[in-house]
């Protein structure tokens, strides 16, 4: 190949890329429009690829790729960001909570759905129970992307989405392990059980051990330094890199990968500053969305519909047998879940949606070795459940939830909603006549009869939704929370325009931009209780200066916020750790002193921590660490004429 073909190739990627780039984000833009699942929306684009390639002229764009070449594709370029991102930011507390239960759906569950859809499809189709048990691995994985996002979007309770994500998570790299050592045993004809629970428990366990190891290195890295492109670049690289090399090592990419993000996104960000987290959040929320839109715009390019209905016998009983092992999973395991509520095992089965996982190794099936009958069954087969739990069970979630009233919503809230939205309204209508007077569309005596009225029913309209805010704490909150982030947004957008036009300078911008993201990172603000407790920011008259330990730090926040105290933090470093940590100023009233210090001594805890000589560091002989007790805080206080915050 000379160097001008390379170019070619390269330059109709790019085209490649931007189309499928362009096509994403306008099918975002319909979806958002028509409230449609986003995933949806770009299957049904995919399917109707071939046309519009026909319809548009894009032949040389679009018509060249060959979806049968897109496996390696989704498994080592798409999988990666979308599990790591997933995996990133799942907290460790939450997954303590349901870790059996997601182990259990994970392994013996994605076990018994292999063995329950080979079996049925065996039985109903007269197919080897070999080449059954195959399709029935590789049908295994759930990809609950549309689900988790509608849930986001519902407010359906946390628990349920970790117990759905974290389940899918895991059993991505159980059901590639055992489709690997299924196909096999297909094509050898000999199974020995001791073989392949060993060999099982070799590829599960190596990627999990090279995914924490990786992890962990590079959460120790990113708390040495503080330079969010740095910081992003590395969690890229650990997201990819430990995939490429658990594979290269013969063991679970994925399964590396899903390590890697939960301790990274446990460990790492206590390293990172503010503006950092900031940063690698915004990274890997666009990066799983590219990703996403990717995945299912290939899957929709994939699924051939000729090949679809000369097999419709062949998947109606691959789709009832994944339902059917569905359902066996979900409500026999969940039984070992403390407190599970019937309603959310109905949620958990509805929303096992297949997606990546299944159409990459469907696509490796003629690669593998199989016959091409075979292949031809089994790829029409994971196409048809693909297409049937994203348009059946994917669009219907929304209904599921509704109708089983996951989303608890009070009354104060739905009338604040009513309420809010009859306020909006009517002043849109006002400035809107008053745009037509202005421009003379309306004369000046229509408008003097109509504004008084329009006037008067504003009023009423600001009245009502005042009653309903201030009957109801939680309505309060939100909307306090609410402009209170969107002030800080307002506020760093002007920093950037400052920047950019040139009145500040990057030193003073990244200072008080690191200042805005360190508001924004932290929890919401908890502003009923203030107002209860009759605090305001003027009565403030003392300053607290706490310095604490960043594995404090979400404690204490927490712990002060929920008592009233207004608190800003700073990062520092020095102490005889010797290593970073942060400064909090806390406005206090006077003789609630003892109340705050007493606060940060509850919510910091005591830990051993070793402090070593920079001299012994530095190789010359000196004691070995020695261990030091460290808790609480060193509080300083201070009376002052007056408290503002900026």
């Amino acid at each position: 190949m000379n160097g001008e073909e390379v170019v070619s190739q390269i330059v109709q990627a790019e085209e490649l890329i931007i189309g499928l780039l362009l096509i994403a984000s306008l099918v975002a833009i319909a979806t958002r429009r028509f409230r449609l699942p986003y995933t949806v929306g770009l299957v049904l684009i995919g399917l109707s690829m071939p046309w519009l390639v026909r319809i548009f002229r894009l032949t040389e764009i679009l018509g060249t790729f060959d979806p049968a070449q897109s496996s390696e594709i989704i498994l080592y370029l798409l999988v990666p960001p979308l599990i790591f991102e997933a995996a990133f930011h799942i907290r460790m507390e939450d997954l303590r909570r349901d870790f059996w239960l997601i182990l259990l759906l994970a392994v013996p569950g994605v076990i018994v759905t292999m063995l329950m859809v080979g079996g049925i499809v065996h039985l109903g189709t007269g197919m080897l129970i070999k080449t059954a048990l195959v399709f029935g691995a590789l049908i295994a994985a759930t990809d609950p992307v549309a689900v988790v996002a509608l849930f986001r979007r519902l407010g359906v309770p946390r628990r349920l989405q970790v117990l759905l994500e974290g389940e899918s998570l895991f059993n991505d790299g159980t059901a590639i392990v055992m489709f690997n050592l299924v196909v096999d045993i297909a094509l050898v004809g000999r199974f020995n059980l001791v073989n392949t629970v060993t060999d099982f428990l070799t590829v599960a366990g190596g990627g999990t051990l090279i995914g924490i190891g990786l992890g962990m290195l590079v959460s120790q890295i990113i708390q040495r330094i503080d330079d969010p492109l740095v910081e992003t670049t590395l969690t890229t690289v650990l997201a990819f890199g430990a995939y490429v090399l658990a594979e290269v090592l013969h063991v679970s990419g994925v399964l590396a990968v899903v390590a890697a993000g939960v301790v990274n996104g446990n460990a790492g960000p206590r390293g990172m500053s503010p503006t950092t987290r900031v940063v690698v959040f915004n990274f890997w929320e666009y990066l799983a969305f590219v990703a996403n839109s990717f995945v299912f715009l290939l899957i929709g390019l994939a699924i051939d519909l000729e090949i679809l209905a000369q097999n419709l016998l062949y998947i109606a009983i691959a789709i009832v047998a994944v339902l059917l092992a569905r359902g066996i999973s979900i409500y026999g395991f969940s039984l070992f879940g403390r407190g599970i509520p019937g309603k959310w095992k109905h949620v958990l089965y509805w929303g096992g949606l297949r997606g990546a996982i299944a159409l990459a190794l469907a696509l490796t099936l003629t690669e593998k070795g199989l016959m091409l009958e075979d292949a031809k069954h089994l790829q029409a087969m994971a196409y048809g459940v693909v297409l049937f739990t994203l348009m059946v069970q994917g669009i219907s979630m929304d209904w599921v939830v509704k109708k089983l009233k996951l989303v608890q919503r009070s009354h104060f809230q739905e009338e604040y909603e009513r309420r809010h939205a009859r306020f909006v309204a009517g002043r849109a209508a006002y400035d809107y006549l008053r745009r037509l007077n202005q421009q003379g569309l309306i004369s000046e005596h229509t408008w003097q009869r109509l504004a008084p009225v329009l006037e008067r029913q504003n009023d009423t309209l600001v009245e009502a939704v005042k009653q309903v805010i201030t009957s109801d704490p939680t309505v309060e909150a939100e909307e306090l929370d609410t402009a209170h982030r969107e002030a800080l947004r307002a506020q760093r957008s002007a920093l950037t325009g400052l920047l950019r036009d040139g009145v500040i300078y990057e030193e003073t911008y990244s200072q008080l931009v690191g200042e805005v993201d360190a508001a924004l990172t932290e929890q919401s603000f908890n502003w009923p209780e203030l107002l209860r407790l009759g605090t305001s920011l003027s009565s403030v008259n003392r300053l607290m200066i706490a310095v604490i330990q960043e594995a404090d730090l979400e404690s204490a926040l927490a712990s002060l916020s929920k008592l009233g105290f207004s608190v800003s933090r700073l990062p520092s470093t020095g102490g005889f750790l010797s290593r970073r940590n942060v400064t909090l100023l806390i406005g206090v009233q006077e003789g609630r002193e003892e109340i705050a210090v007493k606060t940060l001594q509850n919510s910091c805890k005591k830990r051993v921590e070793f402090v070593s000589s920079p001299l012994r560091d530095a190789g010359f002989p000196m004691p070995a660490p020695t261990q030091v007790t460290v808790g609480g805080a060193i509080v300083f206080i201070f009376e002052v004429e007056s408290y503002d915050e900026f």
